[in-house]
């Protein structure tokens, strides 16, 4: 039987193993490279979300400040300013008003 000798093959399974481990050197390399640019991209969106968080949270408190609420309702909706004869407590005793006026029914 013909036996073949391993001998000459070596250095090129030698130089194959070697090409095999460059490859996978710079395989992993430009992986490394392509996560880090993922990285980099979901960075900047994560910034541009949470600007755009604190921009609504400065709009929305700006929009619900008393004073605004007030002059939209008084513009808008006539209102108008309440004066103390307008409050009424009610209580156990009776119905009174601020002025101090008793009226019992």
């Amino acid at each position: 039987m013909n036996k073949i000798d391993p001998r000459p093959f070596k250095p090129f399974i030698s130089l194959m193993l070697i090409v095999v481990t460059l490859l996978g050197v710079v395989f992993l390399q430009m992986e490394e490279r392509r996560l880090g640019y993922s990285l980099l991209k979901l960075r900047r969106e994560h910034k541009a979300v949470l600007d755009e968080k604190r921009n609504q949270e400065i709009q929305l408190a700006k929009i619900t400040r008393p004073q605004l609420l007030e002059s939209m309702a008084q513009s808008h909706f006539t209102l108008k300013k309440i004066s103390a004869n307008q409050i009424i407590h009610l209580s156990g005793e009776g119905v009174r008003t601020v002025m101090g006026t008793e009226n019992r029914p």
